[in-house]
């Protein structure tokens, strides 16, 4: 029975704890009933005017036809793009996502990753627990991070924070995006595979979707070059994958440390199996204050719509038409 008290709102994945438990709080949660349920969901889909979702939901356009009085869908998570945007535009349909409260931690994950890739940490934390140092003695001699050359793909709010702390480092710095911004004293190449060949470290913080696929490819990692290390805190889809597989068996390249993949939670086994490679399971935002803070504003946003108020971070596709 539908909850006459409470607006439907139907979570399209399952949801982080602290988003759920505020939605919970508010409205009549429809957890993945298009999915549990598709006869029911298609009684009250007429009735549903919200969205909740994560940065790693699909919304298709096929679902948003589905709801017809669908008016917002509220992405925690500063990506977005498994959302059909076109098609959310071209019905009205407002998209928010939660950008900005994630800086700091992903920023960290950052330099945290290259520092791992740099002095391989994770193999030398094996080797003492496996008895190898006792066994083998020490581990080969790893690479130095101070004063190398970093190299942003993308530069917004996220890409200023890792340039930030790699300034502390003694790093030099210089990106690429999709415009110069001749406000920041770094160096602008205008192409990946330029910047490539300019760093020692090249970390990929740019956002997903068509536009950026497989941006990084063989042609820019045989840029990088032998003694470069790859860095991934964006999207798995940015990397062509198998590319980068090759290019780390055959030496192209020296390295990588990876927090996201092409087909999340499935990582290749090639790639799992490479000892000079660094993986973590996507955890660029996974602190308890972070998501807590995505959270509230992902709340917050379904709260300005249904209280007639100007939304507080619509995605910039939905900007000028925000309300």
């Amino acid at each position: 029975m539908t909850d006459q008290k409470r607006e439907p709102v139907l979570a399209v994945t399952r949801l982080s704890p602290f988003y759920m438990g505020l939605l919970q709080d508010r409205y009549q949660v429809l957890d993945r009933l298009h999915e549990t349920d598709p006869e029911a969901f298609l009684r009250i889909a007429p009735q549903i005017r919200a969205i909740a979702a994560s940065g790693e939901s699909r919304v298709p356009a096929e679902l948003i036809e589905a709801l017809p009085a669908l008016e917002i869908i509220a992405v925690m998570g500063v990506g977005y793009d498994g959302v059909d945007v076109d098609a959310a535009k071209s019905r009205g349909v407002m998209v928010t996502h939660t950008p900005n409260v994630l800086n700091d931690d992903v920023a960290d994950l950052a330099i945290g990753l290259m520092l791992c890739a740099a002095r391989q940490l994770p193999a030398a934390d094996r080797h003492v627990r496996s008895g190898a140092w006792a066994e083998k003695g020490p581990m080969a001699l790893a690479r130095k991070m101070s004063g190398a050359r970093l190299g942003l793909l993308g530069m917004g709010r996220i890409g200023q924070a890792i340039a930030h702390r790699a300034l502390a480092f003694g790093m030099s710095v210089a990106y690429t995006a999709r415009s110069e911004k001749p406000q920041l004293p770094y160096a602008f190449f205008d192409r990946p595979a330029a910047l490539a060949a300019a760093s020692d470290f090249l970390v990929v913080i740019t956002p997903g979707g068509a536009a950026t696929r497989k941006l990084i490819d063989g042609e820019v990692l045989a840029a990088l070059g032998a003694d470069g290390i790859l860095v991934n805190v964006a999207r798995g889809s940015v990397v062509d994958e198998e590319a980068l597989i090759d290019a780390l068996e055959r030496g192209v390249i020296a390295g990588a440390a990876l927090d996201v993949f092409e087909h999340e939670p499935n990582v290749p086994q090639r790639l799992r199996e490479l000892p000079h490679v660094v993986l973590a399971p996507h955890i660029g935002s996974a602190t308890s204050a972070t998501r807590q803070a995505m959270a509230d504003l992902a709340g917050a946003n379904l709260g300005a719509f249904f209280a007639g108020q100007t939304l507080l971070t619509p995605v910039p596709e939905c900007v000028s038409a925000s309300r």
